[in-house]
């Protein structure tokens, strides 16, 4: 009962501060409305007050939401203050749109997933891949994977529609360019949770019985999914109110570019309605993924009769980081002696040479230039904001009761709406983006620390440890910390390349970097419009980013539990039995 009152009190939280995000930037309704309706319409005072009499704005904030909460209650969500047509159909509408295209984007998730950890499946966590495959696809921008589909397999092949949504065709294209990059996360997170569960005790036994690979394989992913399955959930509601970029680029009338438009244009109505409806999916989606994890876990979990998911033996440190960051570190140290602010104008868009190794963007200005000085700024404040989620997801996933409506309810919002009220609150200035970022980044973190948390507290060895009397203290610290710890520490290395493109795309909205900034994500946000004539002012920074994933994702595989002997190392050792036993 007490979260079902958080979650309610947190949701009525949001959209009472959605209502009054005009007010609270300090902003005109009025002369917001009036630009959207009519770009060339003249601001005149006799116009901004019509307008304030029509919508009810001299009545104040509190009255226009009592009266939107009030119809609310008798099925009514108002009037677009833009078109003037109701509210609650158009955005039934988005969500049917948004809700088809997330159900084609999960199952081309699940299917890269799947092609992610086959061959940890298939020779039962003994082999692995090196993940650079999978780290390079989770980089990619979806804009960019958008883009790129929509050019050639739209436009130049004609393959599939590019442009539209009348059909399950259209879905094709925009769910390819949603469900890559999540099905990489997603199969990165799972291939990390496996060989935990093929050294569990049954594997080798099942295995000695005779019983097929296939039928082991199933079973261990059965083992693995309650832990995967809260951050499968964030995925579905992110790709339901997130997904503006891709739907702007397919013109797809869907719930995130609904809301993003509203956000923009200040019509509360609209805003308001689209953020109750994305609180709503957030909380059903919840449900849905905790009531799958108890019936896939069954009666271990209440018993505490699970084996243990620590990592039975992390993957040895090879030569991929270093040859990643060296390789990274070149770029940078070739472009920094050069000038990145430097115009050309009878050089705009050249291909690669060897003046220009990586060619120049629209102005003429020298792309390896720009992305050398784009790097301190775009790595060291990534890095500061996934250390800062890192911390604040571990310590919130602890506390399961408190973050789990506070995780929803964050997940729900869309990044832009996140950075207009984080805007509101702080202001403008130069930390804005970094706060902006972090208040979203950290949910993912949270859920997964939750779900790894009840996994281990339900495990075998930690309820002989508890009655041979150990403290809570002493079990969080040698017990549940190391078996938490790294995986979560290698999801936040896996985020790495999301946050520094998350951080750009709020400059389009005037919140982030702006140019002449040579910012990694500003470059690929500045030349994404002439990916067709000059694709390499695309690529370049896009290459980059890809480059700092697979350095991220192989570097978090050498992030290793401590080595001293705790109890779930004692009782993770197959080869002879013994009671799990208490350090002192």
């Amino acid at each position: 009962m007490r979260q079902v009152l958080w979650r309610a009190a947190l949701a009525a939280g949001l959209v009472c501060g959605v209502g009054l995000l005009p007010w609270l930037t300090r902003t005109d309704p009025a002369l917001t409305v009036l630009k959207a309706r009519s770009a060339e319409r003249d601001p005149s005072p006799e116009a901004l007050a019509g307008i304030r009499a029509h919508l009810g704005l001299d009545r104040g904030p509190a009255h226009l939401l009592g009266q939107w909460l009030g119809g609310l209650a008798r099925g009514d969500a108002g009037r677009s203050w833009i078109s003037g047509s109701e509210v609650l159909p158009d955005v039934l509408r988005a969500l049917g749109a948004s809700l088809l295209l997330m159900a084609v984007a999960l199952v081309v998730a699940a299917g890269t997933a799947a092609l992610v950890c086959a061959r940890t499946l298939r020779t039962a966590g003994r082999v692995r891949r090196g993940g650079t495959g999978s780290a390079l696809l989770a980089a990619l921008p979806e804009f960019l994977v958008a883009s790129v589909l929509a050019t050639v397999v739209g436009v130049q092949l004609g393959w599939l529609p590019a442009l539209g949504w009348y059909g399950p065709r259209w879905t094709v294209l925009p769910a390819l360019a949603l469900g890559l990059p999540a099905g990489a996360v997603l199969g990165r997170l799972l291939d990390d949770l496996l060989p935990g569960a093929f050294a569990e005790p049954w594997a080798p036994a099942a295995a000695a019985r005779g019983i097929p690979r296939g039928r082991i394989a199933r079973q261990a992913l059965r083992r693995c999914l309650p832990a995967l399955l809260p951050n499968l959930g964030l995925f579905a509601v992110g790709l339901t109110g997130g997904a503006v970029a891709v739907e702007q680029i397919f013109d797809i009338p869907g719930l995130g570019r609904t809301t993003l438009q509203a956000a923009l244009a200040q019509d509360l109505p609209v805003l308001q309605a689209g953020t109750l409806a994305l609180v709503l999916l957030a909380a059903l989606t919840t449900g849905v993924t905790r009531l799958a994890a108890r019936l896939l876990t069954g009666p271990a979990l209440r018993d505490g009769a699970l084996p243990t998911l620590h990592r039975p033996a992390p993957p040895a440190r090879g030569v991929l980081p270093f040859a990643y960051g060296a390789l990274l570190l070149g770029v940078v140290a070739l472009g920094l002696p050069r000038d990145p602010l430097a115009l050309h104008p009878g050089e705009r868009l050249q291909p690669p040479s060897r003046a220009h190794p990586f060619g120049t963007d629209a102005l003429g200005r020298d792309l390896l230039a720009r992305i050398g000085h784009g790097a301190l700024d775009t790595l060291l404040l990534a890095l500061g904001i996934s250390a800062a989620a890192l911390v604040l997801g571990v310590l919130l996933g602890l506390a399961p009761r408190l973050s789990g409506p506070l995780v929803d309810t964050v997940n729900a919002v869309p990044p832009v709406l996140a950075a207009l009220l984080v805007t509101a609150v702080a202001g403008r200035g130069a930390a804005t983006p970094a706060l902006a970022v972090t208040a979203v980044a950290w949910a993912p973190l949270a859920a997964h620390t939750s779900a790894l948390l009840q996994q281990e507290r339900a495990t075998l060895h930690l309820t002989a440890t508890r009655a041979l009397g150990a403290g809570r203290r002493h079990i969080l610290r040698r017990a549940l910390l190391p078996a938490v710890l790294p995986p979560v520490t290698r999801h936040a290395l896996l985020r790495l390349p999301g946050i520094a493109l998350a951080l750009a795309s709020l400059g389009f909205l005037g919140l982030g970097a702006q140019p002449p900034s040579p910012e990694w994500g500003l470059l690929l946000a500045e030349n994404q419009p002439y990916a067709e004539r000059a694709p390499w002012a695309v690529l370049a920074p896009a290459a980059v980013l890809a480059l700092l994933g697979a350095l991220a994702v192989t570097a978090a595989g050498g992030v290793r539990r401590p080595r001293r002997r705790t109890p779930a190392a004692v009782a993770e050792e197959p080869s002879r039995t013994r009671e799990p036993a208490v350090t002192r």
